[in-house]
């Protein structure tokens, strides 16, 4: 039995067994082995050397953004729209058959967006060359997942599962749990909330699922066995995501008002060129940018430049940017000698 067997045994055995406190424990185990089939299914095969079947570009500008979406959902569209590039649009599925790049230019920043080819049902196992796409999207800072407002929520779903099972966490943090493989001493586990959805003896049977015997475990919040298995594999993506429903020209408006107050969703449609602009401003608050000025000594801000960093970025990483030997210049403020009643 090969893994796609394997992976397809154990979703139909998770499916049909019922979800109560007798079952935790073997439903924690298949969880375990399908995470672990799945990580085997996404390893590159060392026969297979076939040249010129990745999208590998070059990452470049201040932030990247993978547009992904199933076929003729107007990825290229929205792509020509707002940026220089010129991609291929057609009525037809199937019109993007490589990872195009194109420029967002916003606030002084420049966005790389990549327009990826449309992702099918089974990518995750490598249909429609759904491996190099999503590949690409997990070294995006921020995924825009284009969907068909014509269709309610079938793709949403199906795309969040197909993400999923390759290990991409869409507006997830990672779990707050410390775990450290030991060389002996068993499993040492603590929590310092009250735990109820994992015990002590299904974290034990998953890591023993993982050939894992000596380890330090500390639960800091109430995780799943899903979120423990994605600390264990360590692999996992979380980045936030835009889930933009186009084509709202076709739908009511009592439909488009109801897309638009979900979270983390624009409503927009790129043959009527409406609401670009409100989607631009969401996706630089996604990506969490901020807008450096500097100005010469005696001089007026350069407004014209900016330097544009991640939020929390400290000033060492403003001198970096400029020369990376003006950090090691820079002086650090003198302690102040005021005191007191003193003049």
């Amino acid at each position: 039995m090969g893994i796609l067997e394997k992976i397809s045994e154990i979703e139909k055995e998770i499916a049909r067994t019922q979800k109560n406190k007798a079952t935790e424990y073997h439903l924690g185990l298949l969880k375990a082995k399908l995470a672990k089939y799945r990580a085997q299914l996404l390893e590159p095969s060392k026969s297979s050397s076939s040249k010129g079947e990745g999208f590998d570009v070059m990452k470049s500008g201040d932030a990247r953004v993978a547009l992904i979406g199933f076929p003729s959902v107007g990825k290229s569209t929205f792509l020509s729209l707002i940026t220089s590039t010129a991609s291929e649009a057609a009525s037809y599925e199937f019109t993007t058959l490589t990872c195009i790049p194109g420029v967002i230019e916003y606030k002084g920043a420049n966005i790389q967006l990549l327009d990826l080819p449309g992702i099918i049902e089974g990518a995750a196992q490598g249909k429609g060359r759904g491996r190099q796409v999503i590949a690409v999207a997990r070294t995006a800072d921020v995924v825009i997942m284009m969907l068909d407002a014509t269709k309610g929520e079938v793709q949403r779903s199906l795309l969040e599962k197909e993400l999923g099972s390759v290990g991409i966490r869409l507006n997830k943090h990672k779990p707050n749990i410390y775990f450290k493989p030991k060389k002996g001493g068993g499993i040492s586990f603590n929590s310092t909330v009250t735990l109820t959805q994992c015990s002590e003896k299904l974290v034990q049977l998953i890591l023993h699922e993982y050939k894992i015997f000596n380890a330090e475990v500390l639960f800091r919040e109430d995780c799943s066995p899903d979120e423990f298995i994605d600390v264990i594999m360590g692999n996992r993506v979380y980045m936030p995501c835009l889930y933009v429903y186009n084509k709202i020209d076709q739908i009511s408006m009592e439909e488009v008002d109801r897309l638009a107050r979900k979270p983390d969703s624009v409503v927009i449609s790129c043959g009527m060129k409406l609401n670009l602009d409100y989607l631009l401003e969401m996706l630089w608050e996604y990506l969490a940018l901020t807008c450096i000025y500097t100005k010469k000594r005696g001089q007026r801000p350069d407004f014209t430049d900016a330097i544009i960093l991640r939020k929390g970025a400290s000033v060492e990483h403003v001198c970096h940017r400029i020369h990376r030997s003006l950090a090691s210049q820079f002086k650090a403020p003198a302690p102040s000698t005021a005191r007191s009643g003193w003049a």
